[in-house]
């Protein structure tokens, strides 16, 4: 079986962000989210893999064997835009996503530009309801 590309480095998270993202606004959006998703999560950013700033961690196992560890919520400050994980497929996060502002959606991705593009507290509401999600359905390293 392939092995997980996205798995947590030891990288630090503020060295990267000096040294990946391009610019100033990229770079104080990405100090936000930070700011913001460890209070969503309690956790400290890790980087995942060479790109992605996550926030604690789960489990998950799928039908077909395939297994892993991914963050509960995360981020990547790539170079045309934000890549943002705090999307699970349920009625909530559905309903939510309207108020979200300007943004692209990719099959469990959020793409925006900067900050101010999308609603803070709608971000909010889907991390809470991802974090919800995950602790139901996959052995997570965060119980309510």
């Amino acid at each position: 079986m392939a092995k997980n590309k996205t798995t947590e480095t030891e990288v630090n998270v503020f060295e990267f962000i000096e040294s990946y993202v391009d610019s100033d606004q990229k770079k104080s959006d990405s100090h936000e989210l930070i700011k913001l998703m460890s209070k969503w999560t309690g956790f400290e950013p890790k980087m995942w893999g060479p790109t992605i700033i996550g926030f604690g961690s789960y489990h998950y196992k799928y039908a077909s064997g395939h297994e892993g560890d991914a963050p509960l919520l995360g981020f990547s400050p790539r170079k045309t835009q934000f890549s943002l994980y705090v999307y699970s497929q349920t009625e909530k996060s559905k309903r939510v996503l309207k108020d979200l502002g300007k943004y692209k959606m990719g099959k469990a991705c959020i793409y925006f530009k900067k900050l101010s593009d999308i609603n803070i507290s709608v971000v909010e509401k889907l991390s809470e309801e991802t974090i919800k999600y995950l602790n139901e359905h996959h052995e997570c390293a965060f119980r309510n």
